[in-house]
């Protein structure tokens, strides 16, 4: 093994350090040093001064890259939207995600060819949330589709063990209503149980038995409170059935709402919702949102009609397996029979849409302004 060495610093090489520290020469370096930072300083007042610091909001800087990037995505998102404003989606209640124009204006076009019908429309892809919205949040005289809502809650009080589906109801003479059904023909006292009675509601539309539910529930006020608090102001009961005066209300909106909470299970035991959904697929009505469907679509649903209204409003499932919502209402002259027809249009432009799905984005005339006139 080599021997280590060490480095001898020479003599001479001290002196020149030393020489290199004399008086001139620091005075040298002070002069250097002195420049080097009056140019540091005029640099950075120019950076400042092209950045222009008091022009940004002081809790701009206490945002993270990732707030900032995620803050102008969502602003350039809402500038390329679709939708107008008024359609902004309830996203608690309803998933909406993005409207399908090609399909809202085609279902305009029609509306515009048939100046004394007013739709009032919604519809949901319950695969991606595409929908369609036309007049979807107006108010509308709900007709026999206010049912449903009194099913949603009958089941409900199943579920928490204040019904029981074989309990007798018993039917008074306040109850007895005419128009769709056969519980009026019946006697005061008769006896049904309460399985039969929600059954009977729904699929020939019993009006007598809707009051004796109503009644059961608590009355209409007990009810209008409970459609309120699951975020449904605009749907409420104002008269006992068969109200041909049109004075309980709903909208599109709400209908699919809670159509959707069905479909979901919201609130509701596995064992109410299969119940609620086979109760709506045995609906007698076929005339309206079934007459638009593909062959072999199956559609659990509730129709609506005092003759200057006409609704129909459910959850189909087509035969590849997409599911959705349709709710349909139009306003016709009294027993119109095009008010039936649009109904049907309306079903096939939608049903069609979904088993062939147009691209969202298309440029397409706006037929936003379009107007819809009715006598």
């Amino acid at each position: 093994m080599a021997p280590r060495t060490f480095s001898i610093i020479k003599p001479t090489a001290i002196r020149q350090i030393k020489s290199s520290f004399s008086p001139i020469s620091l005075t040298i370096w002070i002069i250097r040093i002195g420049i080097l930072s009056v140019s540091l300083s005029a640099i950075t007042s120019v950076v400042l001064t092209l950045f222009k610091p008091a022009n940004i909001p002081l809790d701009s800087y206490n945002k993270t890259a990732k707030e900032v990037v995620k803050s102008k995505v969502s602003s350039e998102t809402k500038s390329i939207s679709l939708d107008p404003p008024s359609l902004e989606a309830d996203q608690k209640n309803l998933p909406l995600k993005q409207q399908l124009p090609l399909l809202r204006n085609q279902i305009l076009v029609l509306a515009k060819e048939s100046p004394r019908l007013k739709p009032y429309v919604l519809f949901l892809d319950l695969d991606n949330g595409n929908y369609v919205d036309i007049d979807g949040t107006k108010e509308i005289s709900a007709a026999s589709t206010i049912k449903t809502f009194v099913l949603y809650a009958f089941f409900q009080d199943v579920d928490s063990g204040k019904i029981r589906l074989d309990e007798n109801l018993t039917m008074t003479q306040a109850d007895i209503a005419e128009g769709s059904g056969d519980m009026q023909f019946q006697k005061p006292a008769t006896k049904y149980t309460a399985l039969e009675t929600v059954t009977k509601m729904i699929v020939i539309s019993d009006n007598t038995a809707t009051n004796m539910l109503i009644r059961r529930l608590g009355g209409q006020d007990i009810l209008n409170k409970r459609i309120a608090d699951l975020g449904m102001p605009s749907t409420y009961l104002k008269s006992a059935l068969p109200d041909l005066k049109g004075t309980n209300k709903t909208t599109a909106r709400d209908l699919a709402t809670l159509l959707y909470r069905i479909n979901e299970g919201d609130m509701l035991s596995v064992e109410s919702r299969d119940r609620i959904l086979k109760i709506l697929s045995q609906t007698k009505i076929r005339t309206l949102l079934p007459q638009g469907l593909s062959d072999n679509s199956e559609i659990a649903h509730k129709t609506g009609d005092i003759g200057t209204i006409l609704g129909d409003a459910g959850i189909v499932n087509m035969p590849s397996g997409k599911r959705y919502i349709a709710v349909v209402f139009v306003e016709r002259p009294y027993n119109d029979i095009s008010g039936r027809i649009m109904i049907q249009e309306i079903s096939k432009i939608m049903d069609q849409g979904f088993k062939n799905p147009p691209l969202v984005n298309t440029n397409l005339p706006n037929m936003s302004s379009v107007k819809i006139n009715k006598n």
